[in-house]
């Protein structure tokens, strides 16, 4: 059985798209353990932009939590 040309670049665009996808969530897991790195909580909580439900309620923790650094900021003024 030969494959037509047509199932042959449906195969070569599904997984251009998959691999483009994937670059995707690699770069948006790489920013934001590099914002939770800035931000003074550990590293690794960047990679809860993996798991579905949490990477939303991470970025709501984000945007409204007292950062470490802005905590030692604080303490720094105060002396």
């Amino acid at each position: 059985m030969e494959s037509s040309p047509d199932a042959a670049f449906a195969l070569i665009f599904t997984l251009l798209i998959a691999f483009i996808a994937l670059i995707a969530v690699a770069i948006k897991v790489l920013v934001f353990c590099k914002i939770s790195s800035k931000a003074g909580f550990s590293w690794a909580l960047g990679l809860l932009m993996l798991v579905p439900i949490a990477n939303i309620v991470f970025v709501f923790y984000l945007a409204f939590a007292d950062w470490p650094i802005r905590k030692e900021l604080r303490e720094l003024k105060q002396k």
